[in-house]
């Protein structure tokens, strides 16, 4: 007689059935919701509209808050029973207690999540978390009217119940969940499938009558099954429990400081039934709202953290966005994130947690290592459309030679469902599995979703050591690491960039965003150098509460959903306000110092000061004559009726129709305003091969993340040339041109200056275009393979071709102030002051520079822009070239005051050099007070991936001068000698000096 053929599509049936007699409700509750716009306290919980509710009432509309009251009495005769609640409505809640303290979280059930990876509902609350005589239920919940995405999901009450659970049957459900998934996973032919299958048959046939005792000898058949464990296992999986949570994405700030609450809460309730569960969460500003917003809830994940349950992750101030984020930035991220991490729980933090950015700059592997950070987590590159990263287990080498351990979990998510398919998954993909014993899994349901549930605690119960799979253990991620490090000779390295073939969109959307971003760097970076001046020089304290008060907020929206253009309309109305406050403060700061300095020097007259460590010329307009100043290198220059009246003007500055010139170029225009020719009159070069500066406008109908890669094969629209003047000022030939297109209106200025090989292009746009995409282009007359692409602390050379599957997929590619394509005599740059997205094919400089996709943001860039863009021929290669230093110039402006008064044979110096430094190809990008209040902080970087011996001078005494890493923890002693010092540089090394003082003066 054959064996019954045992079917899976029955036993999910029975899967199901299991299911639906877990809870069986008993009584409803009574409902009241007090909505609100915005999020209120649970003090002034009833302050919004009240309302009455029943399932299926409406309650809000997206992005509503309410403070819902629930009430009821546990039945007679139900209270030995095993009694939750099961509530859902159709929104984000948090449970309080009568003190006002979160207690859980809930998310509704229908809402939008990736179904492969479960469920994301969480509808079911433990009585005993909120019951307080054992008969009555009484208390409140703070609701958000949307899903885990920020969609609507009707804003109706859907249900409010009281419930019997049935723990046996609960469990039984889970026991078969996992057995059942297994034998989907095995083999077909294995003998464990076939075990595995036949008990899941038998103990179907139990399950007729459902009774107590048919539900107790199923259990017992299927533990059989469950206990049989494995022998020596090839792989260990460590598990951890986590919830990715956006500070901004498809919903404001605001409603992150909630999520949190919601999260976190669930978290610590888990922790209570679960002892094995290990929990982590990264970003110390998500840490930050908590203990401002929930103190109380902070003080629990504090117990958790120093009992070694809770998991701090991540090194980071948040989860920033790499690509577009400036290299000091990323060291303040760093910086902040490990002081605050250190500060509030004694952890010293080893791990990068950037599980979700757009790609990874090629100079974090040096800020990682020299901030004592030497493990990097994500799983990002998985997304990748053209290209399959050839390790998830890897050395990554940055562009000065720093390697950091690098893994990206097998199973690609940071949402695991911690099911067999999970575990399978990974030892199927694991792409260094020949060599690697580890893997690790990141598990739970991010962004509101509560992180881990119930479901994903059931399921890792059973899968700790179980036959057919690679057993699981929950532990630190940074334990992961350490083991995984145990083999780090055997690991491949991966050297350059980890490029993402996706999202590219994100080098662009959003500009006013990415303008403000780097504007407020580079104001800042104003603000520490005048800061540290009066307070060596005039003994003024620095203001170091005020500066790091502002580089927080502008951290935060460095996050990787808010400076890369992918969030809501209101994350961009709510960060502009703010951008534009900080950049005035900042500024008045910055005026205010160097009044303050002026007025100690006392002589009268302009004072212009230089930020940037080599001199720099600057044409200015005094009584009514152009002058061509020269201002030291990070110092100031005086300029009088009586000092500096260097008046020369060129003499060969040419403005008429169709032409500008000066010596050293001349530029010919077509009649559609775009550029004929550059010829270089000094090297007798034409720079073009085509036409330059056109305007086109292309369809994008992809969204804030993606544009259509084929662009540039569809017909590309250009806007009309309405009108165009030819202008002369003192220095300045200008060519401006007006245009429209559609909706909106374009103004650009091009202009060259006396003595300057610069040709600039002012560009005024009044964008009203929906899903459209403006760029500029320049075929230069220049052969190259490679182009030269700035980057934080240095610049990458990227293909030119598209030989390959690899160089097809680098199609758009980021830059920050210049992108060079060089021969070995002669080279062009394309420079900007706020741009990032670029294209290089063959020989063509292009730049993007605005779109406007409508999802998520409807208007994105439907507004009005200011930026400039530069095209900069030159001798030589960029390196003879110093092409860096015209980025930096277009992008830091000097700083000028007027002090008025008729003394000026007071002693104060005409000029001076606070600081030199006697270097072709080193920076010094910041000059701030050391973090202890003991001294400056310099930091330097080679720029042009060559060896360097350079020589720095300060104007003053100096006590000590000491190497630091970027933490500043000391290193080693530096010598010097009558504030002079010599330092040698590796290529595009990046060194921190602690300098003190004896005097000041």
């Amino acid at each position: 007689m054959p064996y019954e053929k045992i079917s899976l599509r029955t036993l999910n049936k029975m899967k199901e059935q299991i299911a639906e007699r877990i809870y069986k409700k008993i009584s409803p509750l009574q409902v009241q919701a007090w909505v609100t716009k915005e999020p209120v306290p649970y003090d002034d919980r009833e302050s919004g509209s009240p309302l009455r509710l029943q399932p299926g009432d409406k309650w809000g509309e997206l992005w509503d808050c309410a403070w819902f009251h629930f009430e009821g009495r546990i039945p007679e005769g139900s209270r030995s029973q095993n009694l939750v609640l099961l509530i859902d409505v159709n929104g984000e809640l948090c449970i309080f207690d009568k003190n006002g303290i979160p207690v859980q979280g809930l998310t509704n059930v229908n809402s939008e999540f990736d179904y492969s990876l479960g469920k994301p509902g969480k509808r079911v609350v433990d009585l005993q978390n909120i019951l307080t005589d054992g008969e009555t239920i009484d208390f409140w919940a703070d609701a958000g009217c949307n899903d885990l995405f920020g969609h609507f999901r009707s804003g109706t009450l859907k249900e409010a119940d009281i419930a019997i659970c049935n723990e046996e049957i609960k469990s039984l459900y889970y026991d078969v969940e996992v057995l059942l998934e297994l034998a989907e996973e095995l083999e077909t032919q294995s003998v464990r499938k076939a075990r595995v299958l036949q008990a899941l048959y038998d103990a179907s046939l139990l399950l007729v009558e459902w009774d107590d005792s048919a539900i107790a000898e199923a259990r017992k058949l299927l533990k059989k099954e469950l206990d049989k464990k494995n022998g020596d296992s090839e792989l260990t999986i460590s598990a951890v429990g986590h919830a990715h949570i956006d500070l901004a994405w498809l919903w404001p700030i605001r409603e992150t400081i909630r999520k949190g609450a919601r999260t976190f809460s669930t978290a610590l309730r888990n922790m209570e039934k679960y002892p094995d569960y290990i929990f982590g969460a990264s970003q110390p500003q998500l840490y930050q709202w908590i203990k401002q917003a929930y103190p109380e809830l902070y003080k629990q994940i504090k117990a958790r953290i120093e009992e070694g349950r809770w998991e701090v992750q991540g090194a980071m101030w948040v989860e920033p966005d790499s690509n577009i984020s400036g290299g000091e930035a990323l060291v303040r991220q760093v910086l902040y994130g490990k002081q605050f991490f250190k500060e509030e729980f004694d952890q010293e933090m080893k791990v990068l947690w950037v599980p979700d950015i757009f790609g990874y700059t090629a100079s974090l592997p040096q800020i990682l290592q020299k901030s004592g950070v030497e493990y990097v987590m994500t799983q990002k590159l998985s997304w990748s459309t053209y290209n399959d990263h050839p390790h998830h287990t890897f050395l990554w080498e940055g562009i000065d030679g720093s390697k950091v351990l690098t893994h990206l979990p097998p199973e690609d998510t940071y949402n695991s469902p911690a099911a067999p398919r999970s575990i399978v998954k990974i030892e199927k993909e694991y792409k260094d599995k020949n060599i690697s014993d580890r893997a690790l899994m990141l598990f739970g349901i991010g962004d509101g979703g509560g992180g881990p549930g119930e479901e994903h605690l059931e399921r890792l119960r059973r899968e700790k050591n179980l036959l057919g799979l690679s057993p699981v253990v929950q532990e630190h991620a940074i334990h992961f690491f350490e083991k995984l490090n145990q083999q780090r000779d055997k690991y491949k390295t991966w050297r350059g960039e980890l490029y993402l073939e996706k999202h590219q969109g994100t080098l662009t959307t959003q500009a006013r965003n990415k303008k403000y971003n780097r504007q407020i760097e580079t104001a800042l970076r104003e603000f520490e150098f005048s800061s540290s001046l009066l307070s060596v020089y005039e003994e003024i304290d620095y203001p170091k509460t005020d500066i790091d008060t502002v580089w927080k907020e502008v951290l935060l929206y460095q996050f990787h959903d808010i400076l890369p253009g992918s969030s809501i309309t209101r994350v961009y109305e709510e960060s502009i306000v703010r951008y534009e406050k900080l950049l005035e403060q900042v500024r008045t700061r910055i005026h205010q110092n160097y009044e303050t300095l002026a007025k100690t020097i006392g002589r009268p007259g302009l004072y212009l000061f230089n930020s940037l460590p080599w001199e720099r010329r600057e044409w200015i307009k005094r009584e009514g004559q152009w002058r061509n100043i020269l201002i030291p290198a990070m110092g100031y220059t005086i300029v009088d009726e009586k000092t500096n009246v260097d008046r020369q003007e060129d003499q060969e500055l040419v403005a008429k129709e169709q032409l500008l010139e000066n010596g050293l170029l001349s530029v010919t225009f077509s009649n559609d305003g775009t550029l004929k020719s550059i010829y270089d009159k000094e090297n007798k070069r034409e720079c073009l091969i085509g036409s330059a500066n056109v305007l086109k406008i292309y369809h994008d109908t992809g969204d804030a993340w993606d544009f259509p890669t084929n662009y540039h094969e569809t017909k590309a629209m250009q806007p009309s040339l309405k009108k165009t003047q030819t202008l002369k000022e003192g220095p300045y030939v200008m060519v401006v041109n007006h245009y429209s297109y559609g909706s909106s209106t374009i103004k650009q200025t091009i202009r060259l200056t006396s003595g300057s090989r610069l040709i600039e292009f002012k560009t005024s746009v009044d964008w009203r275009e929906n899903e459209k995409m403006l760029r500029t282009s320049f075929p230069v007359n220049v052969h190259s393979e490679t182009v030269n692409c700035e980057i934080q602390y240095g610049y990458i050379k990227r293909p030119t071709h598209r030989n390959t599957q690899w160089d097809f997929a680098k199609d758009e590619i980021v830059a920050h102030h210049w992108i060079d394509m060089s021969e070995p005599n002669y080279g062009v740059a394309l420079l900007n002051d706020s741009k990032y997205g670029h294209r290089v094919h063959n020989n063509i400089l292009d730049l993007n520079l605005l779109r406007s996709p409508s999802y998520p943001d409807p208007v994105a860039d439907q507004a009005g822009h200011e930026f400039t863009y530069c095209l900069y021929p030159h001798a030589g290669d960029l390196v003879q070239a110093e092409v860096y230093k015209k980025g930096y110039e277009i992008n830091i402006p000097t700083q000028s005051i007027e002090l008025k008064g008729t003394d000026d044979s007071l002693p104060g110096r005409i000029s001076r050099s606070f600081i030199e430094l006697n270097a072709q190809t080193v920076m010094i990008e910041t000059i701030k007070q050391a973090e202890d209040g003991k001294g400056l902080i310099v930091r330097l970087y080679e720029t042009a991936g060559t060896h360097a011996t350079v020589e720095l001078a300060l104007d003053m005494e100096l006590e000590s001068v000491l190497e630091t890493d970027l933490m500043e923890q000391i290193i080693g002693s530096v010598d010097h000698f009558g504030g002079r010092l010599a330092l040698n540089f590796s290529p595009f090394e990046i060194k921190t000096l602690k300098i003190k003082t004896r005097t000041h003066g």
